[in-house]
């Protein structure tokens, strides 16, 4: 007998935990994290440390940004479950030490996170090569809207190596099909074209793609990657190593590696290219860049002495036109991978592409403030520049914020597509009045949430006397703005923002009264067919009663319970009463004092509000309308 005794009492036990996590997992669901934090935090203090309880408990805080706290029950949930745990509950407890500057125990978690991200590759990356838990926000404008743009010059072969120069824009193309097919990919070989550039307003149009006007600078095998001085007088471009025959120039072991080569206009006609002199037969030299001032130019190259597969390199350009010894750009851009693509745009930053640093996938394209500082760590450019796949080729204009590089991503045309880019800061508006619901009368004072998709909360302000109030937010963003006030229930909206800038977004909200004259009104509460316990969905409902008891502490209540008619009139009258009763008992288990709940009483079919009495047929809807619970104040 008492083993079960026991054994009912912790069935008991057990159920009200369960129903407490559901009723919290509701507010949690709904950005109610001050009351979820409440519920989970008496479920952890009957003993509940499972998972779900502690990182629902560290997220409830981490959205409110309470990092103390936040930090206290991810700890306890990394050292409980590490093992089984989600990478971004251990990015976000280690956010939370850096934020109350715990940075050796950062630092240490984000070694951990790193090591699991590289043992599984289908994790999101959180932790980077050059991961400081100093600097854990990107050093990027989120404000920065980018559009990317598929060529309409592409064609179904490869096309890359996009340079422009005046209203010209200059590439690399295989789409010649008179040629020779190229053994390694079974294309034809690459040669340069060009196409003019027309702008109207804010669209960009192409004209019809040609090879470059000069029989000088194609020939039957590669020309790639072109570079034009200032004056538009001299050209370095990339070509297969060939012999003043025509003809590939092998080495011994078979190999025809790539060369610079130099050409000088002379009437508007490219003269004989000729080699530059920093060129080993042995190894390849390409992908030329200048300097903005033009006394420098960078290529890519797999000579030895490198870091890696082709290493980035840089020569200074004499007057008399000769070069200096190439020097190698060093282990802060050079990994044991390839570095290829180099350029330098007007403000002197270097872009490049690399295989060798923890990226999105294959080729991703980075940045480096190496020319004026060669100690400077290179940076991902991330999405969408960087892709799954190979991304290449990056061109940019510092002063216009457009630019150009090649992919072979999906949704292109051929092998590799050139994509057209252009970025512009963009923020909107999202702004509104808070009313009274039933009255709709300016409501002032109301505490307004900006909410992320994430749920984490933004930015809390106060509408004013006009129940105004305004955040400034990003493009292209999901968010939740959310009312609250003491006595009215919370109004949400969701607000999703595109890419137009200074765009306002209007979200008014609307506060329902919980408290019209000598009631406490909420939503009904619903009870399973011929059933008297409280659903989870009745729970989060009589926590309005709750708030308004407990900012109201002298205020008592008395409870009546109503059904319809169907069913015995005597069987209605028991019924009524236990789910008047079970309402009751729920207020009181949220410590709310008995004294304060006069009379929780069951009237059956007694006072039915329309006519659905015994035999008469009704809707649905219609009974209804009869079940309900009033909760009226008999003490203000």
């Amino acid at each position: 007998m008492k083993t079960r005794l026991l054994l009912i009492l912790f069935a008991l036990c057990f159920s009200s935990s369960f129903a407490q996590k559901k009723l919290a997992d509701k507010f949690f669901k709904n950005y109610g994290y001050s009351k979820a934090i409440e519920l989970y935090e008496e479920a952890a203090a009957k003993g509940d440390s499972s998972m779900h309880v502690l990182t629902r408990l560290g997220d409830s805080y981490y959205n409110n940004s309470k990092t103390e706290e936040s930090a206290k029950y991810y700890e306890l949930a990394v050292q409980k479950y590490e093992d089984d745990l989600e990478a971004k509950y251990i990015y976000r407890y280690i956010q939370s030490l850096v934020s109350t500057k715990r940075y050796d125990e950062a630092t240490a978690w984000a070694e951990k996170l790193k090591a699991k991200q590289e043992a599984d590759e289908e994790m999101t990356a959180y932790i980077n090569d050059d991961f400081d838990v100093y600097q854990l926000s990107p050093e990027t404008d989120e404000r920065l809207i980018v559009k990317l743009n598929n060529l309409s010059i592409n064609s179904e072969f490869s096309d890359f190596g996009a340079y422009v120069y005046g209203d010209k824009l200059f590439w690399a193309s295989a789409r010649d099909k008179s040629t020779e097919l190229y053994d390694w990919n079974l294309e034809p070989f690459l040669d340069i074209y060009q196409t003019s550039i027309n702008r109207s307003g804010e669209s960009v149009n192409y004209g019809s793609a040609n090879k470059l006007a000069s029989s000088k600078i194609n020939t039957d095998y590669h020309e790639a990657s072109i570079a034009i001085t200032k004056d538009g007088n001299t050209m370095y471009f990339t070509r297969d190593n060939v012999t003043k025959k025509n003809r590939l120039d092998y080495t011994r072991d078979g190999t025809t590696h790539l060369k610079i080569y130099k050409a000088v206009k002379d009437e508007n006609l490219w003269k004989d290219p000729v080699e530059v002199s920093f060129n080993q037969k042995e190894s390849s030299t390409g992908h030329p860049a200048l300097s903005p001032d033009n006394k420098q130019l960078f290529f890519a190259s797999d000579r030895e002495g490198g870091y890696g597969g082709t290493d980035l390199y840089v020569v200074d350009i004499n007057e008399d036109g000769t070069y200096s010894e190439p020097r190698n750009l060093g282990p802060n851009i050079n990994t044991a991978g390839r570095e290829l693509f180099p350029s330098i745009s007007q403000d002197s930053t270097l872009y490049y592409s690399s295989d060798g640093l923890l990226n999105f996938g294959l080729l991703d394209i980075y940045k480096s403030n190496y020319l004026k500082d060669s100690s400077a760590e290179s940076q991902n450019l991330g999405e969408p520049y960087n892709s799954g796949y190979d991304d290449f080729a990056y061109i940019f204009d510092s002063e216009t914020e457009e630019g150009y590089l090649a992919s072979n991503r999906e949704g292109g045309q051929g092998s590799d597509d050139i994509y057209g880019f252009n970025s512009y800061l963009c923020e909107q508006v999202i702004s509104g009045t808070t009313r009274n619901s039933k009255t709709n009368e300016i409501l002032p004072e109301v505490t307004v949430r900006l909410i992320d998709e994430e749920g984490k909360v933004l930015e809390t302000i106060t509408s004013d006397e006009e129940g105004k109030y305004s955040f400034t937010v990003l493009c292209n963003r999901k968010y939740t703005v959310a009312g609250s006030k003491q006595d009215y229930k919370e109004d949400q909206k969701v607000v999703e923002t595109d890419d137009t800038n200074e765009k306002v977004n209007t979200a008014d909200l609307n506060l329902i009264p919980l408290i019209d004259t000598d009631q406490i009104v909420i939503n009904p509460i619903f009870f399973d067919f011929d059933k008297w316990n409280i659903r989870t969905d009745a729970e989060y409902e009589l926590e309005n009663i709750v708030d308004v008891m407990r900012a109201h502490p002298t205020m008592v209540i008395k409870i009546e319970s109503h059904t319809d008619s169907r069913g015995s009139d005597r069987y209605n009258m028991k019924l009524s009463d236990r789910r008047a009763k079970s309402t009751r008992d729920y207020l009181l288990s949220r410590g709310i004092a008995e004294e304060r709940i006069e009379s929780a009483i069951g009237y059956g079919e007694t006072q039915l509000l329309n006519e659905c009495s015994n035999g008469v047929k009704c809707t649905k809807e219609q009974h209804q309308k009869n079940r309900r619970s009033y909760f009226y104040i008999v003490e203000k």
